[in-house]
This record gives structure tokens, sequence and C-alpha cells, in this order.
């Protein structure tokens, strides 16, 4: 717990997903925490982890997803969601979403990723998941640590902040 006279913040993030839609919510969200001084704790587990790894190919997936729209001759293209089942939808998808991203100058993951170690974010990876995975940590970017659900229990019970 915080002593009494520590106004420090603290947040602790959970990410379990590793997709370029769902990569964008946890590393926004620390990486503007920790710009506003809050102490900040990544945990990547499950398909998270796919975040941490040195060579990234991340995509959209638009399976289970009826609520993605992407923007087209000034309208908005729904994203039906028998649309998967069609072989190259989820490329497109993806290609159409990063050239978005580039066009609005949205910050890349690679690049947020970057920005929450140089903020001394600290970034945990779910040992029980390299190992079920079978991900090495010389898989994983510079500046992660490697422990387990309690690593993340000990910074999660002294957090103001708890996301998932």
């Amino acid at each position: 717990m915080l002593d009494a006279g520590d106004n420090t913040k603290k947040m602790t993030l959970i990410v379990t997903k590793g997709t370029l839609d769902w990569a964008y919510p946890p590393f926004i969200l620390g990486t503007t925490a920790a710009a506003l001084d809050v102490e900040t704790t990544m945990f990547f587990t499950f398909y998270g982890l796919q975040l941490l790894k040195k060579d990234l190919d991340l995509k959209v997936s638009t399976l289970g997803n009826p609520a993605m729209e992407m923007p087209m001759g000034g309208m908005h293209m729904s994203m039906p969601n028998i649309m998967p089942m069609i072989p190259g939808v989820d490329r497109m998808a993806t290609t159409m979403m990063k050239n978005l991203i580039k066009k609005k100058g949205v910050a890349s993951i690679e690049d947020l990723r970057e920005a929450a170690v140089e903020m001394e974010i600290k970034i945990i990876a779910c040992q029980m998941t390299l190992d079920l995975f079978e991900i090495e940590q010389s898989d994983l970017i510079d500046g992660v640590e490697i422990g387990g659900a309690a690593t993340w229990m000990e910074e999660a019970t002294a957090s103001d902040i708890n996301l998932y």
C-alpha cells in the first residue's frame, strides 16, 4: 500500500489480446498515465504477449466485431460477421486499418511500445504464457520483466487503478 505521505498514483493494466486494434487501448492508456506521472505496470498474458515480440506482424480480425466500421469515400463501411469467412478479408481490413492509422497520424504500436519502455513503464511478460506457447525471453523486446499472476497481484494491490 501507499504511504500516507506518498501522492504517487499507480495503475496496472492486463493485456490479453494481440491484434492490431486491441493493442492500442492498453498502450495508449499506459503511456498517457505514465506521461501524467502515474506509476504504470502492464501485465502481458496469453495472446497479449505477442505484442512484446521483437518482430510484430499485427493483424485486425473482423470476426466477432460487429461494431467495426471503416471510413471509405466519405461514408462508413460495416464489416458483417460473415466477412472473415472470405479469404483475404482480414488482410484487407488490416491494410485498411494501417493506412487509416498512418493517414490520421496515429502512432504505431512499435512507437507506443518504445515510448512505454522509455517512460519506464513496468512491463511484465507472463511466465506461464511463455511456457505454454514455448516463447523464449530472447524473442521479446528488451526491458521486459518475467513474472506471474502473483507478480501482477503485488502491483495491483498497491494500485489506485486496475484495468483489464
